[in-house]
């Protein structure tokens, strides 16, 4: 069993990998709050004039006239449908009819056609929402729900970023964020030719952090499952690692994390015997970003 040095300290990879975690879901990666509350205060005042609509006993004249004094209304609908934007497909056996809500391009008629096929006038007039500022809140809520899949994707780099700013670094001066090999010439007159494939591939770093004698190129990523991917990412950076140690002023430093890892062990495994700098979220829990940056 192979150990890798850390400092004065030993690794082993299976202890390492056993602090893998699971999920790096942080408070604000469920719903985003401010961005629902923002988006039906855009409308609060048009949807509390539908709201009239409630329990109406003749909700399509009421309707009718609502829209005709204030066509901004008509806005309001694609969201209680959940649907983003202002245009709303729709075919039966009496069409098809591509709804502009923004615009009115049909007359009103055919927009209480619309109403009323869709169920929103059921569920208006039959009191089964009592007040349509509450209800479009929970819709956007959910609509919320389904950017989970992005902001998990920026997980991990935000992660990192906070331990980099905490160790003192600052953006734009000391790191920065999402940067080009060729920017990183550039900068520094360093040639990192052999990471691009003499300039034929464009490589870009998550971050890269500067100090006085040292460029470090970083990269991050969470896994929860496995895959083929993992199994190219561990080769691919064990290669970026090696040609990065032929340069001088040059350090390629690597974190990950997620029990994905754990089917695509044997990879990352020999990534990890041969790579200098590959971290962990336990690794920047334990202050390695203070021993890291020289």
């Amino acid at each position: 069993m192979r150990l890798q040095k850390e400092g004065l300290k030993m690794r082993n990879f299976d202890e390492w990998l056993s602090k893998f975690r699971a999920s790096i879901s942080g408070y604000d990666y469920y719903i985003d709050f401010n961005k629902v509350v923002r988006n039906v205060d855009e409308i609060k005042v048009e949807l509390n004039i539908l709201n009239s609509l409630i329990g109406s006993k003749d909700i399509e004249n009421d309707f009718e006239k609502i829209v005709i004094k204030y066509p901004e209304t008509l806005a309001c609908i694609p969201l209680l449908l959940a649907v983003r934007g202002c245009e709303i497909y729709a075919q039966d056996e009496d069409g098809a009819f591509l709804y502009n809500f923004r615009d009115m391009n049909y007359s009103v008629e055919q927009y209480k056609v619309f109403m009323k096929k869709t169920g929103l006038f059921d569920m208006i007039q039959n009191h089964l929402v009592n007040n349509l500022v509450d209800y479009a809140l929970g819709v956007e809520t959910g609509l919320d729900s389904n950017g989970r899949k992005n902001r998990g994707g920026h997980q991990m780099e935000d992660l990192v970023e906070k331990y980099i700013t905490a160790a003192g670094f600052v953006r734009d001066k000391t790191y920065f964020k999402e940067m080009y090999i060729s920017d990183i010439e550039k900068k520094w007159g360093i040639d990192l030719s052999s990471l691009s494939s003499d300039g034929k591939s464009t490589k870009r770093f998550d971050f890269v952090v500067k100090t006085e004698n040292m460029v470090y190129g970083i990269e991050t990523n969470f896994y929860t499952g496995g895959g083929s991917k993992l199994n190219e990412t561990a080769r691919s950076y064990e290669l970026l690692s090696q040609h990065a140690k032929e340069i001088d002023g040059f350090t390629f430093v690597w974190f990950t994390d997620g029990i994905g890892w754990k089917s695509a062990r044997g990879n990352l495994r020999e990534t990890f015997e041969v790579m200098d700098n590959i971290y962990s979220i336990d690794d920047m829990e334990n202050g390695v970003m203070f021993n890291l940056f020289l």
